[in-house]
Order: C-alpha cells, then sequence, then structure tokens
C-alpha cells in the first residue's frame, strides 16, 4: 500500500506543479518537457539500466554458481554465520542467503555497483525462500533491503574517478570522510532495526559492530599514512584489483574442487536474463515516475523550502547547495549522480558543498529503486515497513556525511 501511495505520488505531484506553472506563467513547455520525459525515462529504464544489468547478472550469477559447488559461499556462511544470525534470526545456520548476503555486502564495501546488485538480487532470493508469506516482505528481507540502503562503501571509485575528471586537486581527499560516514550511517541502521525488530544486542553481535569499526579504522589509518598520489593509486587500483582477485579465487576453489568451470558458470548464468526479464516492468514503472517528479521541479521547490526553515532556525545554510544529491539519492542513482556532477561544476568539486555532494552520493542508497527492483524479483507485494526504514536509514547516511564534511571541509 505504500509503495502505491509513493508511486502515485510521483505522478500527481508532477502533474499538480505543471498546472501550477501553467496557470502563473501561460507557458506550456512544462507539459512538453514531462510527455517527453515518460518516452525517454521507459527507454533508458531498459536501454541505460535493465540491459548493462543483465550483463552483471549474467556473469556474477554465473561466478556466484561456481563458488557455491566449489563451497566458498558455504564457508562464508559459517565464518560469519554468529554475527548474521543475531541480524536474520530467521535465517538458519549455514544457509546459502548469508553467503550470499556477504557477497553484496563486500561487493558494496568495494564500491562495486555491477557485482554488488546480482549478488543482492540472489540474497534476496535466497530470503524468499524461506519466507512463509511469499506476498509479504519477511523481518529478515527488510533487514537486508535496510543495511543495503545505509549504503556501506569503504571505497568511494566513482565520486573520486568522477572529482578527478573535473578538475580537483585532491580527488582523494574525500576517501576518509567517505568512509567514515558511511560506516556511521549503517552501524546506527543496525542499531535502529534492533529496536523495530527487537533484536538482542549480544556480546557476538556488539563484537561485530566493533570489528566493522575496527576494520574501518585500520582503513583510514593506511590510508593517512599515504600522499596524495598514493590515495588516488590506491584508490583507483584497489577495487578492482579485488574484484579481480575474487574471480581467480572462486575459479581457483573450483579447480581445486574439480568444479567443471565452464559448464557450471553456464547453469548460473542462465539466471541472469530471467532475473532482468523479471524487473524490467518494476524499473520502467518506478523510473518514470521519477523522472516525471524531478522534471517538475519538485525537488528545487523542497530544497529551497529546506533552506529557507534552516535559515530561520539560525542554522548554518552552507550545505544546502549539495541538499539535491541528497534528495534525489533514494530515488535514482543516475540522477543523483548528475546532481553530484552539477554541484561540483557549479561550486568546484574541492569546494565545501562539492566535496560534500561527493559524500552524500556515497552515504546512501537508491531506497524506491531497491525496494521496487529486489522485492520485484521475488514477487513480493506487501513490503510492510520497509520504506520508512530505509529512508531513515537515508536520512542517518545525509545526517553524517553534513556532520563529517563540517568537520573535515568547511572553514
Amino acid at each position: 500500500m505504500a509503495l502505491n501511495i509513493v508511486w502515485f505520488a510521483f505522478f500527481a505531484v508532477a502533474l499538480g506543479i505543471a498546472c501550477v506553472k501553467f496557470a502563473v506563467t501561460g507557458d506550456a513547455g512544462i507539459f512538453k518537457v514531462l510527455g517527453e520525459g515518460v518516452f525517454d525515462a521507459a527507454k533508458t529504464s531498459i536501454t541505460d539500466v535493465a540491459i548493462p544489468l543483465a550483463g552483471a547478472m549474467i556473469f556474477f550469477l554465473g561466478l556466484l554458481n561456481i563458488g557455491e559447488k566449489a563451497g566458498i559461499v558455504r564457508r562464508l556462511s559459517r565464518l560469519l554465520g554468529p554475527f548474521f544470525q543475531r541480524l536474520f534470526p530467521a535465517v538458519p545456520k549455514d544457509h546459502p542467503a548469508t553467503g550470499h548476503m556477504v557477497m553484496n555486502f563486500s561487493a558494496n564495501m568495494l564500491g562495486l555497483d555491477n557485482a554488488a546488485t546480482p549478488f543482492a538480487l540472489k540474497a534476496m532470493d535466497s530470503l524468499q525462500t524461506l519466507n512463509p508469506d511469499k506476498d509479504t516482505a519477511s523481518d529478515a528481507q527488510i533487514m537486508f533491503l535496510v543495511l543495503h540502503t545505509s549504503g556501506l562503501t569503504l571505497i568511494p571509485l566513482t565520486a573520486i574517478a568522477f572529482r578527478a575528471s573535473m578538475g580537483s586537486l585532491q580527488p582523494a581527499a574525500i576517501f576518509v570522510p567517505c568512509a567514515l560516514a558511511t560506516v556511521s550511517s549503517t552501524i546506527m541502521s543496525i542499531l535502529v532495526m534492533t529496536v523495530v525488530q527487537r533484536i538482542k544486542i549480544d556480546w557476538v553481535l556488539a563484537l561485530g559492530l566493533l570489528a566493522l569499526a575496527a576494520l574501518v579504522a585500520g582503513l583510514l589509518l593506511l590510508v593517512n599514512s599515504m600522499g596524495e598520489a598514493q590515495r588516488n593509486t590506491f584508490s583507483q587500483v584497489s577495487g578492482n584489483l579485488l574484484l579481480l582477485l575474487l574471480i581467480v579465487a572462486f575459479l581457483t576453489a573450483g579447480l581445486i574442487k574439480k568444479v567443471p568451470l565452464f559448464d557450471a558458470f553456464i547453469d548460473g548464468a542462465k539466471d541472469g536474463w530471467n532475473v532482468v526479464v523479471r524487473i524490467m516492468p518494476y524499473l520502467v514503472g518506478m523510473l518514470v515516475g521519477i523522472r516525471l517528479f524531478r522534471d517538475s521541479g519538485a525537488l528545487d521547490y523542497v530544497v529551497q523550502g529546506i533552506t529557507w526553515v534552516v535559515a530561520k532556525a539560525g542554522i548554518n545554510t552552507d550545505f544546502t547547495p549539495a541538499l539535491p544529491v541528497a534528495l534525489m539519492r533514494p530515488f535514482s542513482g543516475s540522477g543523483s549522480r548528475g546532481m553530484m556532477l552539477d554541484v561540483m561544476k557549479r561550486y568546484k568539486p574541492d569546494s565545501f558543498p562539492g566535496s560534500l555532494a561527493s559524500i552524500m552520493q556515497n552515504s546512501a542508497e537508491t531506497t524506491f529503486l531497491i525496494i521496487a527492483m529486489y522485492f520485484g524479483s521475488v514477487g513480493i507485494k506487501k513490503v510492510r515497513y520497509a520504506i520508512w526504514t530505509g529512508l531513515l536509514a537515508d536520512l542517518l547516511g545525509v545526517v553524517c556525511a553534513i556532520v563529517i564534511a563540517y568537520i573535515f571541509f568547511h572553514t
């Protein structure tokens, strides 16, 4: 019901704003923009999102099948099982879903979006096998979605690459702030979900959170010990190098276990296209609504309203130029990326708004699109409390990004 209301609101708000603009200015151009946006968004949903996703899905699901037959996924489940069993009490010990979630979170932490999505869809499918009510999202599925939307990314490859391409003198300067913001957001999201789902925080869960914080602290110390040139090289090389090592590790484990590598890859890859076909309608429907909402100017009005309220409250408003990134992020990854580039173009990438926009881009996720795509891939129609908890995770990420940006970049 909640998702239906939100989707309807995209179109209703866009139409309402267009009518008001026409009544005030007499310019009918806004209707042309929105009309063309419907067809363009419908087309790009397939050409720019679904088709590129299909290639990643086919490859990584094939690779994942090799990993499952070689026992890697099962070993990951056993290794991190105690921690994940606290967060996902309904998931049995050594269940494949744990390994699939670990693969997804690992790819996210490395900033490898193309690899993370196939693993996430596979994880959602595994969790669906445990769901007693196939039409309704389970607690485990909502927990997984919220942790995903908290945007845990330790190596912000994309943002650093864009900053470098736009002439930043210190493109990797956001490395440490991004890591701090995204981990803070994830830890707070976990704590919120333990309250919502009434999960007891015992020593195992607490130790796991401390281990995550220690991992980040170690990474930050390593990066801080480097010069600027070394940071840039580390940022550009580390994630992709680890991805290649992961692929080779899966293939090596398959050889050792005498898995027929290519046959296993083909068997797993066949599911990739089927998954993409299932989620295409959800992608088209959600992305068209988001496009109209954005093209109508609704986001601009929201930013102006927030800026006015903040100014009236006597709070520094230097962060508000970067807010379009935060507001667009829950709706569209490409849209928020475009907003980030626009902020960096207008204010320069090394400015406070430019740096904050980069951190915001890596501190949250595309909540509405993820809900539509992940739940749609397994046929879930009732999302329960997934929307407001997912948006809360996004909000926590934005707040963390603003606070950390003021500490690191505001003068």
